[in-house]
């Protein structure tokens, strides 16, 4: 902190603090600035937002990231009765004036907590909406103190926790988690009217001798068309093209809370080699509808 001092202590300039309840203290100067965190439980945000007192314009900053536009100083009960700065988390904005946390440093949960109620005091100022924070599953420690700030979990990947705090005054508009989990059905038919079927190891079919359409789930980021491809390919080992989606339906609650959108494709066999996946398959056959 003396160094700080010595090096913005100048009559020219003004600091504009806020209190970490968002109400704003006034122009101060860095003198000034230090009397007031020499008092017992003095907690205040201090932003760089200076007034050359000649001009009376303020210095220009970045905007499109939040770094480290604002000095956070907090008075801490350490000894000697010390000031302590609290440092700044560093996010992005978002298209819909949020403020995205990608954290990726191990932090303790105590020092996390510190910047964060001094970072969301700055953003607030700012006119953020709201703040997400995504938390990689090894900073796991930083899940409580993220809840006891009024975050809530989104979702959840393998790999990580996403979380958000909208912590603005209006009207919340985030929005819900996904809704709805995307399946395929795989109508495999050649020009002899002969269809694919196969019967199931696992799932609600297991061991009621029910022959069906080869189904699965459409990966992230998949086209549901190569998924039915993939499908039949890995339930079948038959490789095919696909022609058209003969029809969808839509229930709910299949999977959790969650709603499900099947559709029915029709794909054309490049061949009927049959080489089933013994991990999931019972059996695999031809149908010909002839026989039906």
């Amino acid at each position: 902190m003396d160094h700080f001092q010595s090096v913005w202590k100048h009559d020219r300039f003004r600091f504009k603090t806020f209190g970490l309840n968002g109400l704003c203290l006034g122009w101060n100067s860095l003198e000034e600035i230090f009397k007031i965190i020499k008092e017992p439980n003095t907690c205040f945000l201090l932003f760089l937002q200076v007034n050359i007192l000649a001009t009376h314009q303020p210095l220009s900053y970045n905007m499109s990231t939040t770094s480290i536009i604002a000095l956070a100083i907090e008075k801490q009960m350490v000894p000697g009765n010390e000031v302590q700065q609290v440092e700044l988390l560093t996010g992005v904005e978002d298209l819909y004036g949020g403020i995205i946390l990608d954290m990726q440093k191990p932090m303790h949960s105590e020092a996390f907590l510190s910047s964060l109620r001094a970072s969301i005091s700055l953003w607030k100022q700012q006119g953020k909406r709201a703040v997400w924070i995504k938390l990689p599953i090894e900073l796991v420690n930083l899940v409580e103190p993220s809840v006891k700030e009024g975050f809530v979990y989104h979702h959840a990947e393998p790999g990580y926790l996403m979380l958000v705090n909208w912590i603005s005054n209006s009207t919340n508009t985030l929005p819900a988690n996904a809704s709805h989990r995307v399946g395929i059905s795989a109508f495999v038919m050649n020009d002899k009217k002969e269809v694919l079927v196969v019967k199931e190891k696992n799932g609600k079919f297991k061991g009621k001798n029910v022959w069906k359409f080869p189904t699965g789930v459409v990966d992230e980021g998949e086209d549901f068309s190569m998924a039915a491809m993939r499908e039949v390919k890995e339930e079948t080992g038959i490789d095919t093209e696909f022609v058209e989606v003969l029809a969808f339906r839509q229930s709910h609650k299949s999977f959790f809370t969650k709603s499900d959108l099947l559709f029915f494709c029709m794909l054309r066999p490049l061949s009927f080699d049959i080489q089933k996946q013994d991990s999931e398959i019972e059996a695999a056959q031809v149908h010909s509808l002839g026989n039906s």
